[in-house]
């Protein structure tokens, strides 16, 4: 685990050490999330859009599926997941 330092301003403000910036290709501009899980804060990068992952997923040994068969197979898995949560 590596731990990083920063300082606050008086204003509220404080600069994301160059290793993190590094870490999260944090650009300027960039908006970052703060995500408070049980007290503790995790800081996302939001420097991503959806476009951005275009052509990720995509595998050419994976057959191709229809909307209405990935619409079945969305349905199923948030009723595993409604169900498995209780």
């Amino acid at each position: 685990m590596n731990i990083y330092y920063g300082t606050m301003t008086s204003k509220g403000q404080t600069t994301i050490p160059a290793e993190v910036r590094e870490l999260l290709n944090l650009k300027s501009g960039d908006r970052i999330r703060y995500i408070n899980r049980d007290g503790e804060i995790i800081m996302k990068a939001k420097n991503k859009r959806a476009i951005d992952l275009a052509g990720k997923f995509h595998d050419p040994n994976r057959p191709t599926i229809t909307l209405t068969q990935m619409d079945e197979a969305i349905g199923e898995a948030i009723v595993d997941h409604v169900t498995s949560a209780r």
